[in-house]
């Protein structure tokens, strides 16, 4: 078998499955990577005929990020990726912090991240689409605008994961696992209604919609600029959640915390 052309462009493709998740697929070298098939229908769906399921990337646990891997698996003989510290429906391979994943057939290769919080046990998956371009699979645990809730972490931790992805490089493309853009701006611009980028992400994300397009992936540098949760920092944002809890809150922690309960019922 010749070896992979590192220099063919890879195919990135928000594959839309349920009722508001996306499934990743990476396609380079007639090989492709599929990252949280809740289901496995629209991923078949999309694997052209000359294109080869290499591997299967789960990020957590839930249900709509894993309920197509089994049948993904024993249809295609992809191996499948998953955390090590949490059980999904079939793993070849465990994966934590520190690892990286290689994958021949693509030449692709994916350093992992725990990033617990969400889950437990998440992680995500960062590489090089090409020489030029870093992505990252983060699940559910960076947003588009927001970040997931907290089912089985804390504050801490999630702060730290979030910490985690945000030194990235700044063009990073920030591959989420849900359509929550437009709600979730619709509560930054109560936290930060100042925030000319932010207005202007709402605008596009509006236009975006309007058209029936996905508003993923973002970018890192504009999660920085007009994300809450990775701006607990900013004086605006520590005044707007300190003003929310009638209270001083003089750590990031504290902040993120509070933004957390207040989009929660938001």
């Amino acid at each position: 078998m010749n070896p992979p052309n590192p220099d063919t462009p890879a195919t990135l493709t928000p594959i839309p499955a349920l009722s508001d998740n996306y499934i990743w697929m990476v396609q380079k070298n007639h090989h492709a990577i599929i990252v949280d098939p809740g289901d496995p229908a629209p991923v078949l769906a999309h694997l052209g005929s000359g294109t080869t399921l290499e591997a299967i990337l789960v990020t957590h646990h839930h249900q709509d990020h894993v309920g197509g891997v089994l049948a993904l698996h024993q249809r295609t003989g992809a191996r499948v990726y998953g955390p090590r510290h949490e059980k999904i429906p079939h793993c070849d391979i465990p994966v934590g912090q520190g690892d990286r994943i290689t994958l021949p057939g693509s030449g692709l290769q994916f350093d992992v991240l725990d990033v617990p919080g969400h889950t437990a046990g998440h992680v995500a998956y960062a590489g090089q689409l090409d020489a030029d371009q870093t992505v990252v699979f983060c699940g559910d645990t960076l947003f588009a605008a927001g970040c997931g809730r907290l089912f089985e972490g804390t504050p801490a931790q999630m702060l730290q994961s979030l910490g985690k992805i945000g030194h990235l490089p700044p063009d990073t493309l920030v591959c989420c696992a849900h359509e929550y853009t437009a709600a979730n701006i619709r509560w930054a611009l109560q936290v930060d209604p100042d925030n000319a980028m932010l207005q202007a992400r709402a605008r596009d994300t509006a236009r975006l919609r309007a058209q029936g397009l996905p508003t993923v992936p973002s970018r890192l540098a504009l999660e920085h600029q007009t994300n809450p949760f990775l701006r607990t920092s900013h004086p605006a944002i520590m005044a707007a959640a300190s003003q929310h809890d009638g209270t001083m809150l003089d750590t990031p922690q504290a902040v993120f915390a509070s933004l957390r309960a207040w989009k929660n019922k938001a």
